[in-house]
């Protein structure tokens, strides 16, 4: 079985990664890793800064409900990803956002900007909307765990159509997927590196003034296939086509 993976913050991470030895893992880490997932002595894990470093080790000691320590055997660090993906996900109903977070993380999206598009029934105010971008950013990490994820997701501060545009115009290759894109993604031309912007709108669709102000941001539709998803499965689809497409997936 794989080892499970673990966040470990704080001033001990660096550290290993000059000099590995015995570190603890404790706070709700150690909770989970404890009480939750009962770790043993001689159990493997892997701990991480959630930036792409990772120290592979094995459990020595368990303390308690929520202390275990690691004896640090290796540690490794992941090549940037590129081109780094990034997709801007319009705010779902219910709990299809944190669906979409989840399995765009499992999959491995670099990042996600939640958007608030004009068409948008869900609208983040207020503690409504902190409480919301919280679950965003706790259902990331979580995947990103389960995923075994050296680098997990950023999930960006929420955005109106006018704060995405400098985001498109900067990228090395944008598009918004549409129903009624003439361009298919799956032949879309690609860069090497850079970054790669896909913009996924509501369920109400992208209205007619985002796609002029998108276009004229250098992010022209693009259409998945022939049948119309979710907004909360559109983009784990086009991340793992992407993925494939650059040889992240080699």
């Amino acid at each position: 079985m794989t080892a499970p993976v673990f966040l470990l913050d704080g001033p001990d991470f660096p550290a290993l990664t000059r000099h590995p030895g015995r570190v603890w893992l404790t706070g709700p880490e150690g909770r989970h890793a404890v009480s939750v997932r009962r770790m043993r002595v001689g159990e493997d894990v892997v701990l991480t800064d959630g930036a792409g470093t990772g120290a592979y080790g094995t459990v020595v000691a368990v303390e308690g409900k929520d202390r275990l320590e690691v004896a640090v055997t290796a540690v490794v660090t992941d090549p940037e990803p590129l081109p780094r993906i990034t997709v801007v996900q319009a705010l779902p109903k219910g709990d299809r956002g944190e669906l979409a977070v989840e399995t765009m993380t499992e999959t491995g999206v670099d990042a996600i900007v939640p958007w608030t598009a004009s068409r948008c029934v869900t609208r983040w105010r207020g503690e409504r909307g902190t409480k919301s971008l919280a679950k965003w950013r706790a259902t990331a990490r979580e995947a990103g765990k389960q995923s075994r994820r050296l680098s997990l997701p950023r999930v960006a501060e929420p955005a109106d159509t006018a704060q995405l545009v400098p985001l498109l115009s900067a990228a090395a290759f944008a598009a918004v997927l549409h129903e009624e894109g003439s361009a298919p993604l799956a032949t879309a031309p690609l860069p090497a590196d850079g970054d790669i912007v896909l913009v996924v709108g509501p369920e109400g669709g992208v209205s007619p003034d985002e796609l002029a102000a998108f276009e004229a941001a250098g992010a022209a539709p693009h259409r998945l296939g022939r049948t119309v998803l979710r907004t909360s499965t559109a983009g784990t689809a086009a991340t793992a086509l992407l993925l494939a497409r650059t040889g992240r997936w080699s």
